[in-house]
């Protein structure tokens, strides 16, 4: 007979291909890029579609993307310390179909800048909702329709985004406990900033090894 291991290749490609396809079918030029790699499909949406896809992944009964697992922010200005060409802030949400047993990735890069701004999924998939406060918080990405859009990590007060590759990784302010005032009072950072570079000792004869 068929070896096990090939035989769970190819049904893992025979899904692929047939969720490929559904996809191309349903979503024809709403589809910007299509990449499928390492046995997992991503589309690539533009933001003026993003929200009508959105849609149609869930409602479409040949997609029948009826969860939302995760929605998180990116920013791109220095991938792989390479320099960047394009939008610099990308939406990326993992789908997944319990009645198909399938998955997708989906990708909507903002198209501004300045103000990164793309539709709220929240009432596609009400599971969103804190992924995209998580979204905003930590990037700036902002989501239209939201319904409430606050941060949900950073502290009351906080001033910026911490994960923009431009903000510092000691941040701006610190907190302490000031005795005089009897409350914990914030201050500019007082930390120096320096290279962590871990020290690796060579021994000759660690461990018995010559």
């Amino acid at each position: 007979g068929e070896d096990p291991q090939r035989k769970y290749h190819r049904e893992m490609t025979a899904k692929l291909d047939q969720l490929q396809a559904a996809l191309e079918a349903a979503l024809g030029p709403k589809i910007s890029k299509l990449v499928r790699d390492r046995g997992e499909i991503t589309v690539h949406v533009k933001a003026a579609d993003y929200l009508a896809v959105a849609l149609q992944l869930r409602d479409d009964a040949t997609l029948a993307f009826e969860q939302l697992i995760d929605l998180c922010g990116m920013d791109m200005s220095s991938w792989k310390d390479q320099p960047w060409e394009g939008p610099r802030y990308v939406v990326v949400s993992h789908l997944l179909s319990v009645s198909k047993n399938w998955r997708v990735r989906l990708k909507v890069f903002c198209p501004d800048d300045d103000l990164p701004l793309v539709a709220s999924l929240n009432d596609v998939w009400s599971s969103c909702n804190w992924f995209e406060r998580e979204a905003f918080d930590l990037y700036g990405i902002l989501f239209e329709g939201h319904a409430d859009l606050r941060r949900i990590l950073t502290d009351y007060g906080f001033i910026g985004h911490p994960m923009r590759k431009d903000f510092p990784t000691t941040g701006h302010v610190e907190m302490r406990y000031d005795a005089q005032s009897k409350r914990v009072v914030y201050q500019p950072v007082t930390i120096e900033p320096r290279e962590v570079v871990p020290r690796i000792v060579r021994e000759d004869q660690y461990g018995g090894l010559h």
